[in-house]
């Protein structure tokens, strides 16, 4: 465990993982979507509840392995990169996403919307909550640089057990009922893991290095892993506070495991480009992700739940992809890149911003 040790390299392995977390979480919604829709579950659904233990820690983890390198900018700098970035993507696509769903939510006068968006400001809305909660967390890790990282910990722990001791219903989504606000509920469920990958971020590149070097252990490790991960989603022992930072555990390092195996294959190559695009994945995959859903099952080209959940999660991966791709370089691509007006720091570009990722 380290405190003020300098910023890790990044590695590809990072990227693939966080490329299956992505993707993982663009099957969560399209598979609810589409069950609700299709008034059934299919085989993504099961995809998905096993996946409820470690698919968001393991996105906390990888935002928090390279945060080190900005803990000791200027605050105005660090501001720039961990607060006012994020700050800027949750406002415009909370801004765009109410707009497309104006009609839906009745958002039928000026009065009305704006109220929604002030709201949204507040209770993150939708999908955009880890948009919305990552900047807490770099903030806390930035003001709590100073203390012993056991200190900081214990206290994550602590929350952590709190807001698991009031948990959510959804059996295919870690959440907590701990208080009225999404914000503090998920600050409190999920502080831990990020601050896993800051502190612990030595060992688990170590961790990746060794795994990627004895892929039959690895491989037996896995196989492994998935049985005891699925007997403890299957008799709700996942579930139980304390049990629930277990399962956390190993699932992340379950997913480090299976990304340092997979980069050693061309063949997966796809995952590491979500992974360095996923914030426009994150980001905009909802709108694709509902005209998909639309299209698909007012068809009825197809009558299985987890097939229509599977190429919903496809289409709406690559239609996002595509869009990031489609406005590179254009006027539209503020959507993706925060433009100069939008930084409290200089920019040496003296333009915009270099594509983001989750985290940046």
């Amino acid at each position: 465990m380290q405190g003020a040790a300098p910023a890790m390299p990044r590695a590809s392995f990072a990227d693939t993982a966080r490329g299956i977390c992505i993707i993982m979480v663009v099957m969560m919604h399209s598979a609810l979507g589409v069950g609700v829709a299709m008034n059934g579950t299919g085989f993504v659904h099961d995809i998905i509840a096993f996946a409820k233990p470690f698919r968001m820690p393991d996105f906390f983890m990888v935002s928090g392995l390279f945060i080190a390198g900005s803990l000791t900018l200027p605050w105005r700098q660090f501001l720039d990169r961990k607060v006012v970035h994020f700050a800027y993507f949750y406002g415009l696509w909370l801004l765009i996403i109410l707009l497309v769903k104006a009609g839906e939510l009745r958002l039928l006068s000026p009065g009305a919307f704006l109220e929604a968006y002030a709201a949204g400001l507040v209770e993150p809305f939708s999908t955009l909550w880890f948009i919305h909660l990552l900047p807490f967390f770099f903030l806390f890790a930035r003001l709590t640089r100073g203390l012993a990282p056991f200190a900081v910990l214990f206290l994550a722990v602590a929350l952590h057990l709190l807001a698991a001791s009031w948990p959510g219903d959804d059996p295919y989504a870690m959440g907590s009922t701990l208080t009225r606000s999404t914000m503090v509920n998920s600050f409190c469920l999920y502080l831990i893991y990020f601050l896993i990958g800051h502190h612990f971020r030595a060992r688990i590149f170590a961790f990746a290095r060794l795994v990627s070097a004895r892929p039959k252990v690895a491989i037996f490790g896995l196989i492994f892993w998935a049985l005891e991960q699925a007997i403890g989603v299957r008799t709700g022992l996942a579930d139980i506070p304390g049990f629930t930072l277990f399962y956390a555990i190993f699932g992340v390092l379950a997913v480090v495991t299976l990304a340092s195996l997979l980069e050693r294959w061309r063949c997966f190559d796809w995952l590491a480009i979500c992974g360095r695009h996923s914030l426009t994945i994150y980001l905009s995959f909802v709108l694709p992700m509902a005209a998909g859903r639309l299209v698909l099952v007012k068809s009825q080209l197809f009558d299985s739940v987890g097939l229509v959940s599977a190429l919903v999660t496809a289409g709406a991966i690559m239609a996002s992809l595509a869009l990031g791709a489609a406005v590179r370089g254009m006027w539209l691509g503020f959507l993706f890149r925060r433009p100069a007006w939008a930084h409290l720091a200089s920019n040496s570009a003296g333009a915009t911003s270099p594509p983001a990722r989750l985290p940046v």
